[in-house]
């Protein structure tokens, strides 16, 4: 697949930042600032959740179920689910209406991943143990890309560091 980001810096002090990977692009923005060489990056602060509870509750039935809804619904098969009681966890991944269903069991928590931006889980405690039915959707900021002290070297009309979501040491942004 094709990937490509980059970074735009702004004489104002603030930056946008792209990635694209196929079909999937990413984003993000804040303000930059330099000192000698070296360029700080940072953006407003990340959201504590990139999913959003919709609706817990108790419905008649043998199973657990929990549905992601939106209505681009081409992503809904790409998100994960991690089911914790107790010591024991178990992950499944939605189908193509976005949903998981496991046999009924008291649950401690759910954790929703989306595939695509797997830079973490969202971790949702459940408070009444009874609850078997749990509908999620996606906040708006779930491919924003956030920065906090992020640097980059300026090298030969360049910037060069790490990725910020990419894995290695040495990356090079050409101008």
């Amino acid at each position: 697949m094709e990937t490509a980001s980059g970074f735009k810096l702004n004489a104002d002090s603030s930056f946008e930042f792209f990635y694209s990977y196929g079909a999937l692009d990413r984003y993000g923005s804040g303000t930059w600032r330099s000192v000698g060489n070296t360029i700080f990056f940072d953006s407003r602060q990340r959201p504590a959740k990139d999913f959003a509870l919709i609706k817990s509750e108790h419905v008649p039935g043998n199973h657990t179920t929990i549905r992601i809804i939106d209505n681009n619904e081409m992503l809904l098969r790409y998100v994960n689910v991690l089911f914790k009681t107790g010591q024991t966890q178990s992950e499944s991944s939605a189908d193509h209406k976005g949903i998981v269903e496991i046999p009924k069991q008291p649950i401690d928590s759910v954790g929703l991943l989306f595939r695509p931006c797997p830079d973490r889980y969202s971790t949702f405690p459940v408070a009444n143990k009874e609850h078997n039915y749990f509908e999620f959707r996606f906040e708006p900021w779930l491919a924003e890309v956030f920065f906090e002290k992020f640097i980059l070297t300026i090298e030969n009309n360049q910037l060069t560091g790490k990725h910020p979501l990419l894995r290695g040491e040495s990356f090079k942004y050409k101008k």
